[in-house]
């Protein structure tokens, strides 16, 4: 898979212990608008997707995440790769956090399934929104938050941006 781009903060003790999370994330589009799961809380947008279990493929966490984040289903089928953000600044302890985001290309079916959020995604008010990506960029831009998620909204802000020069959004 491709490398779209490297995060890294270097704000972490370079020998500290390492903590590595993997994920998975969906680009849907549908009628020039992108899916993004939308935090009431925060006021953020971020593409629908998360962590790959030790037991599991990158496209069986693909499905499993959008499925609970946003009750679409994703068509097995119609998964292509994009490309991948390789992410590390310091954890939320005193560890360095490493995250492989690999965003993939699908499609999902009509019909919209029941939400089966985190307690953590439940208490933000995650939501499910199809918007113009311009949008989404100029509202993470604007959104401050702590400097671990903040990391986040950059970086799906770039790959927005990327999916707009490439041409995805004409």
């Amino acid at each position: 898979m491709r490398i779209l781009f490297e995060m890294d903060k270097k704000d972490y003790i370079p020998n500290g212990s390492v903590s590595h999370r993997p994920s998975a994330r969906a680009i849907i589009i549908k009628d020039g608008k992108i899916a993004m799961v939308y935090s009431k809380k925060y006021n953020y947008y971020k593409f629908p997707g998360g962590g790959i279990e030790a037991d599991e493929c990158m496209k069986d966490a693909l499905i499993r995440e959008v499925l609970e984040e946003t009750g679409l289903c994703v068509i097995e089928t119609s998964i292509r790769e994009y490309g991948q953000v390789h992410r590390v600044q310091k954890g939320t302890k005193e560890d360095i956090f490493v995250q492989d985001n690999y965003y993939f290309l699908c499609c999902v079916e009509e019909n919209l399934e029941q939400q089966n959020l985190d307690k953590y995604e439940a208490d933000e008010g995650f939501t499910l929104v199809f918007l113009d990506p311009r949008l989404a960029i100029d509202v993470n831009r604007a959104t401050i938050l702590d400097n671990f998620r903040q990391v986040m909204l950059e970086r799906e802000a770039l790959v927005l941006e990327l999916l707009i020069q490439e041409g995805y959004f004409e």
